[in-house]
């Protein structure tokens, strides 16, 4: 339904004269019910999405950070809280690009391209 049908429907049924404020105040829902669910909601799902796979990281995957390096990952060290390893966005991963060693933040790793979960998928399909 859109937004312009919805308010001719509002017009049409109440028979009564409704002040202009009130019917300037439906737009304004409908308009941000519009953006809500258009544009805010799949930021907020994708956004968690990402947070979930950097998460998940684990040894062996294929990574780009937000500067554009490619590398794998060779050795992450979380963060300890109260005795336990907590996975958070500050903790140190080591990755191996070319013939150099860097570490980056967890927070600061654009995307997960490929892995050992990924490898895993293509070798368990037989070959024609």
């Amino acid at each position: 339904m859109t937004p312009t049908a919805a308010f001719s429907l509002l017009q049409a049924s109440g028979g009564s004269a409704q002040s202009p404020l009130f019917q300037l105040g439906i737009q304004f829902a409908l308009i941000l019910a519009i953006f809500y669910f258009l544009m805010i909601r799949p930021q907020q799902k994708q956004r968690r999405q990402h947070e979930e796979s950097l998460r998940n990281l684990q040894k062996g995957d294929e990574i780009v950070t937000t500067g554009g390096i490619i590398g794998q990952v060779i050795h992450i060290r979380e963060t300890m809280k109260d005795g336990v390893p907590a996975r958070s966005m500050d903790d140190q991963v080591t990755i191996k690009s070319a013939e150099s060693r860097l570490i980056v933040e967890r927070g600061r790793i654009a995307r997960v391209t490929s892995g050992k979960r990924a490898e895993a998928t293509t070798s368990t399909t037989p070959a024609s």
